[in-house]
């Protein structure tokens, strides 16, 4: 079990992996000081197996861990398509070693000893990253349940419009009247909460609609 520290009023929770209990109880009593939730382990298999509340958060890890190292720790994490935004901290680490960790999707490398201000702006800012990731995700979400209410003819026009195309032009691709389209275009603008044609945009761009081949959806001659 990690040492944990319990607080409810927090938004955000930071998990400390490092098998030398001096340095994880200096880390986590330095993160507690600011107010800061978070849950302490002596191995990364105590933190991989523990369950995990669904809230920003990111992960202060040690490069040299017992049996097995930080960088590895990260390959199981990226693995298993967890996105925790990770800060190694090492004693021993070398400029090839932090490459490979930043390639990786680590966010900082600090090495030991570190000043407590750094580790502090480290996590804040890590932090700040999932928060950030969490909030793009839950739009992304809603985009999609958003267009999931969509017809067929009405994801078709979206994603003519998402490549540049004018309602003349989406008529005729689409064999319809321009009102139709005009009609079509409308009522999925209200369904995804777009006022403007940009924001129309944007949004399937962000959904990947323009990247879809609208000619593979069956096409039927609508009458005005």
């Amino acid at each position: 079990m990690g040492d944990s520290e319990m607080n409810d009023t927090n938004q955000s929770i930071v998990y400390v992996v490092d098998d030398d209990n001096s340095m994880r109880e200096a880390v986590s009593m330095l993160l507690r000081s600011v107010g800061l939730r978070v849950e302490a382990f002596e191995s990364a298999q105590e933190y991989l197996t523990f369950g995990k509340p669904d809230m920003p958060c990111c992960l202060v890890l040690d490069v040299r861990l017992k049996g097995q190292s930080g960088l590895a720790v990260q390959e199981q994490i990226v693995a298993t398509k967890a996105r925790v935004p990770i800060i190694f901290m090492t004693a021993h680490g070398d400029i090839a070693m932090s490459v490979k960790a930043m390639k990786a999707g680590a966010v900082d490398f600090l090495p030991k000893p570190f000043r407590d201000q750094d580790m502090l702006d480290a996590v804040t800012a890590a932090l700040a990253l999932d928060e950030e990731r969490r909030k793009s995700e839950r739009t992304v979400s809603d985009l999609r349940r958003r267009y999931e209410l969509l017809t067929p003819r009405e994801r078709e026009v979206m994603a003519f419009v998402a490549r540049g195309l004018m309602n003349k032009q989406v008529a005729a691709e689409m064999n319809l009247s321009e009102i139709t389209v005009k009609i079509h275009r409308g009522q999925a603008m209200k369904k995804m909460g777009s006022r403007s044609i940009a924001d129309f945009v944007l949004k399937a761009e962000a959904l990947g609609v323009e990247s879809l081949d609208p000619g593979a959806l069956p096409r039927t001659r609508h009458a005005a």
